[in-house]
């Protein structure tokens, strides 16, 4: 299965998301914010980026036009999450390069059936 960095900073989503996708049988790491999770990044192979849209120092956005704009992980798909239910949200997030976008909280099928679907590179 694959290698999963939730980026997040809540510990409680961590802990949700981690178990399902856990109970999935993919590898979670966390972070706490857009810096801890560039840095785990940049140290470790990591097939999947979950990420919230509003974390401390580096934010979702910005994280991923980060991702974006390096070639290493130019193509490395992305999750965005918020708990905003703002339309302008999720049209923020994938023109800055997320892949796909989900309102928290996001129902565990759900979850599992877009990160399915970015691991087999098929369009959500």
């Amino acid at each position: 299965m694959a290698t999963i960095i939730i980026a997040d900073d809540s510990p409680v989503i961590q802990r949700l998301i981690g178990l399902t996708l856990r109970r999935a049988g993919h590898t979670v790491h966390t972070a706490d914010d857009g810096q801890a999770a560039l840095d785990q990044l940049r140290e470790a192979p990591i097939d999947l980026l979950i990420a919230d849209l509003w974390m401390p120092y580096i934010n979702g956005i910005a994280l991923v036009e980060e991702l974006r704009a390096d070639p290493a992980f130019h193509t490395l798909p992305v999750v965005m999450l918020t708990a905003s239910g703002e339309a302008g949200d999720g049209a923020a997030a994938v023109a800055a390069g997320a892949d796909a976008f989900l309102t928290k909280p996001a129902r565990s099928s759900e979850l599992l059936t877009i990160v399915d679907r970015l691991l087999e590179r098929v369009p959500c």
